[in-house]
């Protein structure tokens, strides 16, 4: 990009159109400005997740662009809006954009709802605490929110090498559960580390088959997985996926097998952020990062992630 940067602007990462990761071009925006209730933040670092590629493909909950993609954000507190009374500038913040339609984190500013942003724990950098938010966002509320998880139980994760799968099987054994973790076998070892008591090969495997009288299912791939994991179930189980459409086999097979059958979406959500800085200040929870990205690179960074061989988190860096 051949444009001055004023003290007014800004760089990001936009795109005009639907397509692949080459309509991604870094445009010059203009700086947002904090409104009441809104923290300015600086952003050092933003995860890339699956859903920034599948929006920037096909325009999903944002339709047709342009916009700016991104909701992760571990950053600096710039400026406050009027009321903010939670941070003050100069602040270290990490947090997840509301979700859908807050996005804009791959960017080097962006604002948001103070609460939408917890105190970044002083143990981890920001590419670290950049690669958490959506993911542990989205295992927090299915498991502790949606599914009640508790010690003891079993706890099926499907890709459980993946972006919310690792951080999944990390807030289970932080609950006291037995995990059960989905991966090919290259990743059997990796998963032991983080914690899985009993990783399962998918290619090899029929799963369904394999693993019985679970209590809580993590389904992170939809379609018929979601259908199919609510046989390995006990009675009075749940399925909760992570996709929140799909078809209506799942609500009805549900029924009649006895257990519950969940769709949800994350939320962006203060407390949510407060537990999982605990648990990484406590350090039950550590984020795997696999690569590391200037912004300008943010479309090499969605044609690996969307290769679906990641093993932890992608990350955007703000130079």
């Amino acid at each position: 990009m051949n444009d001055v940067k004023t003290a007014d602007t800004m760089r990001a990462m936009g795109q005009d159109v639907l397509g692949g990761p080459e309509v991604l071009k870094e445009i010059e925006l203009e700086r947002p400005a904090p409104r009441p209730n809104e923290v300015l933040v600086r952003v050092r670092a933003a995860g890339v997740n699956p859903t920034d590629w599948k929006h920037r493909a096909q325009g999903l909950f944002l339709g047709e662009p342009p916009y700016v993609l991104g909701w992760d954000v571990s950053g600096v507190v710039e400026a406050t809006g009027v009321g903010v009374a939670l941070f003050r500038p100069g602040d270290e913040v990490f947090g997840m954009l509301p979700y859908p339609f807050g996005h804009g984190s791959h960017a080097e500013y962006v604002t948001a709802p103070a609460r939408a942003f917890a105190a970044k724990p002083a143990g981890i950098d920001h590419v670290q605490a950049g690669a958490l938010p959506l993911v542990s966002l989205t295992a927090w509320q299915a498991l502790v929110e949606r599914a009640e998880l508790r010690a003891g139980q079993r706890v099926l994760i499907h890709a459980a090498a993946g972006g919310v799968g690792h951080v999944a099987v990390q807030i289970a054994k932080a609950r006291g559960a037995y995990v059960i973790g989905t991966a090919s076998a290259g990743k059997h070892d990796y998963l032991r580390e983080i914690g899985v008591d009993e990783p399962v090969d998918y290619r090899t495997t029929d799963v369904t088959e394999a693993v019985r009288d679970v209590d809580v299912v993590l389904d992170t791939l939809g379609g018929e997985t979601s259908v199919r994991s609510l046989r390995v179930l006990r009675p009075g189980g749940v399925v909760v996926s992570i996709l929140p459409v799909g078809s209506d086999d799942f609500p009805r097979e549900a029924e009649r097998l006895g257990v519950r059958a969940v769709r949800m979406l994350v939320d962006a959500d203060h407390h949510g952020m407060r537990a999982i800085a605990d648990l990484v200040e406590t350090g039950r929870l550590r984020p795997t990062v696999a690569g590391t990205f200037p912004l300008a690179e943010a479309a090499e960074a969605h044609e690996i992630g969307e290769t679906g061989r990641t093993t932890g988190k992608l990350v955007l860096v703000m130079d």
